[in-house]
């Protein structure tokens, strides 16, 4: 199983160059065998880097994330209260960002590689990661 983090999702919808061989290759895969995880938490940032206009789609969200999920196999994954705990209580290291906590959380708790170019991220120990 993979999880793909928010940058990772908008580069797949949107800019496919921008993703490494490596992640590109692990989105196919995901694509077709048991789909690519996505943590809820990614909508709200997308949400809000459309509000602040440093991302600019054209339609929707909703439009948006529809049309994805007719050429990509996306799983959406709530907040559950043990994805939750885990996020507070990750080191700081990890990231200070909320949002990136949660992603992390998600890829441990559903045993996930995760795709992201998030240094700190790439650099734990805790969550095994793909770039």
């Amino acid at each position: 199983m993979i999880i793909i983090d928010t940058h990772v999702l908008l580069w797949h919808l949107l800019s496919p160059s921008k993703l490494s061989s490596k992640a590109s290759k692990a989105i196919e895969s995901g694509n077709k065998s048991n789909g690519i995880l996505i943590s809820e938490i990614s909508l709200w940032e997308i949400a809000m880097l459309i509000k602040k206009r440093r991302v600019e789609i054209g339609i929707s969200l909703v439009e948006f994330i529809n049309l994805a999920k007719t050429t990509n196999r996306l799983l959406f994954e709530g907040i559950s209260a043990e994805i939750a705990e885990l996020s507070a209580n990750l080191d700081l290291s990890i990231n200070a960002d909320p949002a990136d906590r949660i992603i992390c959380a998600t890829a441990i708790v559903n045993k996930a590689s995760l795709i992201t170019k998030d240094r700190n991220l790439l650099k734990s120990k805790i969550v095994k990661t793909i770039w």
